[in-house]
């Protein structure tokens, strides 16, 4: 059985709308997962990068374009009352409810998920809200907050280290594969594509850079 190594920020609707679709694409199919939460600011700021909602025009196509893969999907998103914000507090509670030596519960996940973007607009970090949220999980909780901060750091650490730059990104036996429109891919290397293991992989390697911007 193959384990996914499933990277996210719930800063990222694109992490939502992939954490939502992926028993259906991958229905059928023997694998586990492991949910890592990771600072997605940290990948950007690592690759000197903008995330997509710092960007005036991106930012206004990546909301649309996201409700309406949410609609495709049938799912009820909501976008938050504001975007971008800062996710900490939720990632240092999803590692807060990981047992030592394992990684966040899907059922953990999926409430992260559900209080920013199935929330009908409301603040993530609201303390009321925040408080709610860690009242639901608190069966769940087995970590102090030093150390879910400690592995927080130290995942988002492991994930720049294994090259990961952006979320949801999926990696399987060594072979990442970013997006959330790149499931069908992730579904074919489960099932032992031979492309993955042929040329193509790594020869983009070798392909030369023509032009650096100053």
């Amino acid at each position: 059985m193959k384990t996914i190594r499933f990277y996210f920020d719930p800063i990222s609707p694109y992490a939502a709308l992939a954490f939502w679709r992926l028993p259906e694409v991958l229905a059928g199919r023997s694998y586990a997962v492991d949910y890592l939460p990771i600072l997605f600011g940290a990948l950007l700021k690592a690759n000197a990068s903008k995330g997509p909602a710092e960007i005036p025009a991106k930012r206004d196509w990546t909301y649309r374009q996201v409700l309406w893969l949410a609609r495709q999907q049938g799912v009820d998103l909501r976008l938050p009352a504001a975007h971008p914000f800062n996710p900490l507090a939720l990632l240092r509670l999803a590692w807060a409810c990981a047992p030592d030596g394992l990684t966040p519960s899907r059922w953990v996940v999926e409430q992260l998920l559900n209080h920013v973007w199935r929330c009908d607009g409301a603040d993530p970090n609201d303390p009321e809200r925040l408080a709610q949220l860690a009242q639901q999980l608190a069966p769940q909780r087995v970590a102090n907050e030093a150390l879910a901060k400690q592995r927080l750091r130290e995942a988002t650490d492991a994930a720049l280290a294994a090259g990961v730059f952006g979320v949801p990104t999926f990696e399987v036996d060594g072979k990442r594969i970013w997006g959330q429109d790149s499931l069908p891919m992730l579904a074919a290397l489960l099932d032992g594509d031979p492309w993955f293991d042929g040329p193509d992989w790594e020869a983009v390697r070798s392909v030369p850079v023509g032009v650096v911007r100053a």
